[in-house]
Order: C-alpha cells, then structure tokens, then sequence
C-alpha cells in the first residue's frame, strides 16, 4: 500500500497532548483560503511511499516517550485505504503502550465516516471542518471556530473530552529544522506567521518559498 506522503516529525507537542509523531499527508482538494499548509495540497507520484516504510520510521522511535499519533495533512480522508493501513500498522506499533491516534480533516464527521470506512474504527479523536480564516478561535488544537473536537473511542473520551472546549492563552507553535528547510508546527494565531518570519530575519535566516502564501 502507497500513501501520498508530506512528511514526518518528532517530537511533536502542538497538535496534540504530550509527545507525538506527526504524519503529514500529501494532497488536499480543499484548499482553504488561508491555509497554513498550502505546500501539502498537490500532490504527485514522487510524494508515494510504502506504509510500511512510514511504519519502519515510527518503529525506530522509543515507544514508551510517545504519546501518540497525529496525522494532519494535505487531507487524510482522500487517502482512505492508505489511511486505514496506516493506522492499522500504529495501531500495532503502539499496542501495550496506550498511543492514541488524532486526525485533522477539512470535512465534517459524517462525510469523514462515509469517505473512510476502513480509518473511522482506528482514530480515538478528529479535529474536522475547514478552516475559515474570517472565524478565528483560541479553541486548543484548532485554527477557527467553526472546527470540532470529536472523542471518537473510549481512549479518545478519556484522554480529549477535557479538551473539547478548552482554550489556549496564545498559540503554542514549534519549528522543526530539516536539512535547509524551517518547518512550522502548531496552529498559529493572527499576526503570529509574520512574528516568526521577523525573528527569524532578526537571526539571518531568510524564509523562501514559505508554505502560506501562493
């Protein structure tokens, strides 16, 4: 099984509780204006990889340190039958060691469960709904406020319904360095893009090519 895939990080504490992998997918037909992640919408054959070299790369990491999974994108759900090999194969890597999974998706719950039959079963958490950038929101893990938070497994009630309706005091965000690329991870607030890119030019680096603006 081949998945369209953005990238992958560790750790990542910003879309999510405690420390987790995130997995990037490549793809989105959605293209919310304002997107943040406009570098994972088009996707094509150089993106595809086995699942299980995903796999191999989340084995390589110390089980016990992570919390869990988050897989964000591009969009998750036009991947279906590799989204649900995916997480079957987490699924296993994380037995024994209580790793929940968390999805973002640009659609509603419904349209998630019909598109995704297979993936539905093995997220303990989704995030759905686009995201509208005239809806701001300092709801955590979210970017507007129209986006839900849905406990979708016992281990997802337990672990995100005191989360569904708490909120942030600012956007907690990271940045991942990867070769010469700056990744951004977290849901940034308003202003917070052109703050970092200051910083960063206070420091001598130069963004190019920045994931957020056409």
């Amino acid at each position: 099984m081949r998945l369209r895939l953005s990238r992958l990080h560790h750790p990542v504490t910003a879309l999510g509780p405690g420390r987790r992998v995130g997995v990037w997918v490549q793809g989105c037909v959605i293209g919310c204006p304002g997107c943040v992640s406009r570098d994972t919408w088009v996707a094509g054959p150089h993106h595809d990889v086995d699942v299980d070299d995903v796999l191999d790369r989340v084995a390589a990491l110390d089980p016990a340190g992570l919390t869990g999974v988050t897989v964000t994108g591009g969009e998750p759900s036009e991947q279906p039958e590799a989204l649900a090999a995916l997480l079957t194969g987490l699924r296993a890597l994380g037995a024994g060691h209580d790793w929940d999974v968390l999805c973002y998706t640009g659609v509603e719950l419904d349209e998630f469960r019909a598109r995704c039959p297979g993936a539905y079963p093995l997220v303990d958490a989704l995030i759905t709904g686009p995201y509208r950038a005239g809806e701001p929101t300092d709801l955590v893990w979210r970017g507007s406020a129209n986006q839900r938070l849905v406990p979708c497994s016992p281990l997802g009630r337990r672990r995100y319904a005191p989360w569904v309706d708490a909120r942030r005091d600012r956007p907690e965000l990271q940045l991942q360095v990867d070769d010469d690329r700056v990744w951004l991870v977290g849901i940034p607030g308003r202003g917070d893009l052109a703050r970092v890119e200051r910083a960063l030019q206070a420091q001598g680096i130069r963004l190019e090519g920045v994931s957020w603006r056409p």
